[in-house]
């Protein structure tokens, strides 16, 4: 099993924390975003790790393969997953935000999910919501999926909490087929919404015209990192978590 992680955009919010060093490399708990990310995927089995870099490329210190996306201040994370294209039809794939740190568990659970497409999700999602805003509903996105497992609705903005039956995480997995499929359809946006095009969006798309995409529920330990405020909660949730 091989991962990618996404890692060119600067994360603007965290203002002069990423003023010399790209937002994947932003320290909690005294290590890096992707030093995390990178013992939870080696932890769980994972042997080959790729990284699209863009912002700042030149400080990522780790030993792997890289890709570049240039047009990082231009694009969205989707773009950042095509420029890896070669990488993702080579064989199956994890594909990581880098602004988010998760237990080894998260990805044992992701790598054997069944499909083309599977994404990761947390149950619980509301409890680390509480703690990252004042009100949840004002970042959380839609989410539901059927008896079977299989995503009916992800990335719109809800009106209530009952539209949102766990949210995703920021890891997904593909096998070639898949990511043919996810960026066939990118491909197939005109250029200034292609730009903008978020991954949840683009599933959306994807489900609304039929595609199958499995999820895979977790209620585990995990954070995100978007903000500065977000740092302390990602230090409160990695000072506690369970030994892996």
């Amino acid at each position: 099993m091989r991962a990618l992680i996404l890692a060119a955009g600067r994360g603007s919010r965290l203002g002069a924390l990423t003023d010399e060093r790209p937002k994947g490399l932003v320290e909690v708990c005294g290590r890096s975003l992707i030093a995390w990310q990178l013992e939870a995927l080696r932890s769980a089995g994972v042997e080959e790790v790729a990284i699209v870099r863009g912002y700042l490329g030149h400080a990522f210190p780790f030993e792997t393969t890289y890709f570049e996306n240039p047009r990082w201040a231009e694009t969205s994370i989707v773009a950042s997953l095509a420029c890896a294209e070669a990488w993702l039809a080579a064989g199956p794939t994890l594909v990581s935000y880098a602004d988010i740190v998760y237990s080894p568990d998260a990805v044992r659970r992701l790598r054997y999910a069944p499909g083309d497409v599977a994404i990761a999700y947390d149950t619980r999602w509301l409890a680390l919501w509480r703690q990252r805003f004042e009100d949840p509903l004002s970042d959380a996105e839609t989410f539901r999926v059927d008896a079977a497992g299989v995503l009916q609705e992800i990335g719109r903005r809800p009106a209530s909490l009952e539209e949102v039956r766990g949210q995703y995480m920021g890891l997904l997995k593909l096998t070639p087929r898949g990511a043919g499929k996810l960026l066939a359809r990118f491909r197939a946006l005109d250029a200034h919404d292609a730009d903008r095009l978020d991954v949840t969006a683009l599933l959306d798309l994807l489900v609304g015209e039929g595609e199958g995409i499995r999820t895979v529920p977790f209620d585990g330990w995990w954070c995100e990192v978007d903000s500065s405020s977000d740092l302390r909660v990602a230090e409160e949730i990695l000072e506690r978590r369970p030994p892996a």
